[in-house]
């Protein structure tokens, strides 16, 4: 029997790099996002390589669509074994310019969109005892930077958040496993499509790597059931210098991290974000960082 896995945010960038991997080593695929036009992009993408996915458009930040998104995949594909809550929103600015609203709205999708999907997978998997939850996070989850404070602060809540669930799930003796991926920098449309107040154009911080790196490594996280995955060389050097040298980050992030977030060319002020509705158009996996 086909094993199944969801992925939240599945339609673009790093969760479409993810379905499609999934799907080429066999499983079913679910995968949620907001834009109908990009998940049937998603969708054909994998069933023109002879996979199997069903598409459901769903806003993370709403529980009840997750949990009738989860119901929906169960009766249509079959019981959850993998669920990939990957979906994620920010917004570039100094705290001093964003408003409640926006923390508010990047806190729903990017934390509470997390802990939605969580409670939704393990209402299926706690009863079966078996399955498995992926949280992608970031380094960010371990060392903050500027200009990015309410994202920073969501990827560290989401890490509080499933190293308190691991411990209930221990107590209860389940079999059900939490894996969280912290990433690097990687090669995104989140740079085109993320709300900015800043005078230049966005940029991941360099080095950049490519999403099927961070595809693969999540595929491989089904099956290894490790508690903790980097990715990426940066994400080891962060995470460490973040435990050890907390204090010299800070002054490091305060020099560098300003305009290592972005490019030489100038922003345009009139650009839309996907902050509370999702831009039409087919992002694929790749923003704009592509080696040459």
């Amino acid at each position: 029997m086909p094993q199944i896995a969801v992925i939240t945010g599945g339609s673009a960038g790093i969760g479409r790099a993810t379905a499609v991997a999934f799907a080429r080593a066999g499983y079913r695929v679910g995968i949620l996002a907001r834009d109908p036009q990009r998940l049937e992009s998603a969708c054909e993408e994998i069933r023109g390589n002879s996979g199997h996915a069903l598409g459901i458009s769903t806003d993370v930040a709403d529980a009840a669509q997750l949990e009738h998104a989860a119901e929906r995949i169960e009766h249509e594909l079959g019981p959850i074994s993998v669920w990939v809550n990957n979906a994620s929103t920010t917004v570039f600015a100094r705290v001093l310019d964003m408003t409640a609203e926006e923390y508010r709205r990047v806190t729903d999708v990017t934390y509470l969109g997390v802990v939605h999907g969580t409670m939704a997978a393990l209402k299926r998997m706690h009863p079966r005892d078996q399955g498995i939850i992926i949280q992608t996070g970031s380094a960010l989850a371990y060392r903050s930077i500027p200009l990015q404070s309410a994202y920073c602060a969501a990827k560290a809540a989401i890490r509080g958040f499933t190293d308190a669930l691991r411990c209930e799930l221990i107590h209860d003796r389940s079999h059900v496993r939490l894996t969280m991926m912290q990433l690097s920098a990687f090669n995104t449309p989140q740079f085109d499509w993320a709300r900015s107040k800043l005078p230049r154009r966005l940029q991941p911080v360099p080095p950049i790597f490519q999403p099927e790196m961070a595809a693969e490594a999540i595929v491989r996280a089904a099956t290894e059931h490790r508690r903790e995955v980097w990715v990426g060389w940066p994400a080891v050097k962060t995470i460490l210098s973040a435990r050890l040298l907390p204090g010299l980050g800070d002054r490091l992030a305060a020099r560098n991290a300003y305009d290592s977030q972005m490019t030489d060319e100038p922003a345009d002020p009139g650009r839309p974000d996907n902050l509370f509705a999702p831009i039409p158009g087919d992002f694929g996996a790749h923003g704009r960082f592509n080696s040459d």
